[in-house]
């Protein structure tokens, strides 16, 4: 099958994970409404086809916090994406690197922070979960400051875990010991090349950055149940204090839907914030990123730079974000399909992909850089 979009590395990327593995990329929680909204909602913008103007030369770089890049977009941080290829987020972030866009290690990544700075040349963003050991929290920190990560992206819509049925249903998170292990074996054994290249050729099998306080323990279930109870649910404004207090550069807040939360990330000193909710993993229900990101834009866009995400699937899409007010476009789930799918160079062709989709989507909507891109694009 050749792949000539994102819903066809979705297709390879079933076909070659694991059961269980698939499901966990590709799920939402509860009913999954939001995560069906996230992408329906884009779709349904309509843009506004204007002809007859000089797109000969047409330019999708941009600038965000102070570093010129390829195109307006980011990998988004995938926890466990590093099991989808034999050391993925290495593979992401070679991609990533090779296009001119940031990419985004997981705190629950399968490969460490020194693992990918080893393993590139240009520095890449690192997103952080709260946990309770603070004092693990601040190494963490100055590990990220000494591998130059120029951006930290701090998540806050995981105060407790979203209720994800499919990983209950596919055995991820469901049957605990020694059935759920045979279970996620046998789905394993039914895609063999996966099995070799990653189960037998891919260790270690740990989530590298928290691999020191999970302590030896590198099975499924002792991740998530160490998550459940190690993640912090008392987290407030506050605690933004003590991380900026640890942090240099520029401070991401990750996981906004709401105005007077956007105004409250600015206040406290953040230099960006993510218009998310998680890809529809966490609160199934709430606005999809499309339709809080105007408001969002409109309260805080002059004094921190919005940066959106969720159900983009294409350029098209990331065209759509921008027009909405978005200054640039985190994908999470494309990259993560073409990673399964055909490692780093699934994830460097989705970004090809995306790249040409903007191209054309600019040209036939009569624009030729990105600072051009804004609501009269749209038919409203």
């Amino acid at each position: 099958m050749i792949a000539a979009s994102v819903a066809d590395y979705r297709e390879l990327a079933r076909r070659r994970l694991p059961h269980f593995l698939f499901e966990y990329i590709d799920g939402g929680s509860y009913a999954e409404q939001t995560l069906a909204r996230n992408v329906a909602d884009l779709a349904a913008l309509a843009l506004k086809q204007r002809v007859l103007r000089d797109v000969s030369d047409i330019d999708l770089s941009t600038t965000l916090f102070g570093a010129k890049q390829a195109l307006p977009v980011a990998l988004a941080p995938v926890g466990l994406a590093g099991l989808a290829a034999r050391r993925g987020e290495v593979q992401a972030a070679r991609a990533a690197e090779a296009a001119g866009v940031p990419f985004t290690l997981s705190t629950v990544g399968a490969c460490s922070l020194g693992e990918v700075a080893s393993q590139v040349q240009t520095p890449f963003w690192f997103q952080l979960y709260m946990i309770r050991d603070r004092g693990f929290m601040s190494d963490l920190l100055a590990q990220a400051q000494d591998a130059k990560c120029p951006a930290l992206v701090f998540t806050v819509d995981l105060p407790l875990p979203g209720a994800r049925y499919r990983d209950v249903r596919s055995g991820l998170a469901g049957a605990p010991g020694f059935a759920g292990q045979m279970r996620r074996l046998a789905q394993a054994m039914a895609r063999p090349a996966w099995a070799w290249d990653v189960g037998v050729r891919g260790g270690p099998h740990s989530i590298g950055t928290v691999a020191p306080v999970l302590k030896g323990k590198a099975g499924l279930e002792d991740f998530f149940a160490w998550m459940r109870t190690n993640f912090d649910p008392s987290l407030t404004w506050r605690d933004l204090d003590w991380v900026r207090a640890r942090w240099k550069g520029p401070l991401i807040v990750k996981g906004v839907l709401e105005a007077e939360d956007a105004h409250a990330a600015a206040e406290a000193g953040a230099d960006g914030v993510v218009v998310s909710n998680h890809g529809g993993r966490q609160l199934d229900g709430v606005y999809s990123s499309a339709r809080a990101l105007p408001r969002i834009v409109e309260r805080v866009g002059d004094r921190v730079t919005v940066l959106a995400d969720g159900g983009v699937r294409s350029g098209l899409d990331v065209v759509r974000m921008l027009a909405l007010g978005a200054r640039g476009v985190l994908i999470g789930r494309a990259w993560a399909y073409a990673l399964g799918a055909r490692g780093q160079a699934g994830v460097a062709h989705v970004l090809a992909l995306i790249a040409a989709e903007m191209r054309v989507a600019m040209a036939l909507t009569g624009v030729t850089r990105i600072d051009q891109i804004n609501r009269d694009l749209l038919e409203v």
